[in-house]
């Protein structure tokens, strides 16, 4: 993953910034606004199991690059960009969540435009989406980008749950986002 893509990104009052150390607190504080959404994410970022996974987020580099969301200067989520396909050709969107306050308010569509604006930009060619099949908000918003549904990975992993999970993929190329973009 070339570092020309992970950069901090703004627009208005959204930011991404590569998650360090200092948003720790403030995104163990987004995540607990929604107990409920855990149930359907492949690892739990709620209670004892936060550390564990803002640790392994912060050592995951290079194949997941993490970033946290913020809005107006506050922790608002995460987002990051996950190696797929070929190098310099291929990335993967995911290890998403915002609050449930921003949802419903077009700070996702504004986020996802972001990055994907970003990622085309660096001359990538297409971006992936990986969605749980029980998911059909996420999928919802992911189709409202433009992304292309390309099938399920059936028993694709086990989450933190024990459920095992169908996953939806999906991709938007360059071009489709250009004309998309007009």
């Amino acid at each position: 993953m070339s570092d020309e893509l992970y950069v901090p990104l703004a627009e208005g009052n959204l930011a991404l910034e590569p998650l360090a150390e200092r948003h720790r607190e403030g995104l163990r504080a987004a995540c607990a606004q929604d107990t409920e959404i855990w149930a359907v994410y492949p690892h739990n970022y709620l209670g004892g199991d936060f550390d564990v996974q803002f640790d392994r987020l912060l050592t995951s580099a290079p194949q997941r690059r993490v970033y946290a969301v913020l809005a107006d200067g506050g922790v608002a989520g995460m987002t990051g960009w996950l190696e797929h396909g070929a190098p310099g050709w291929s990335i993967e969107i995911g290890n998403s969540f915002i609050v449930p306050a921003l949802r419903g308010t077009g700070f996702n569509r504004r986020l996802k435009r972001l990055m994907l604006d970003h990622a085309f930009a660096c001359g990538l060619e297409r971006v992936v989406f990986k969605v749980d099949q029980v998911n059909a908000r996420s999928q919802a918003a992911v189709r409202k980008l433009g992304a292309q549904t390309e099938g399920v990975m059936r028993h694709e992993r086990r989450t933190w749950t024990g459920r095992v999970r169908d996953t939806v993929l999906f991709s938007l190329l360059r071009q489709e986002w250009e004309e998309a973009r007009g």
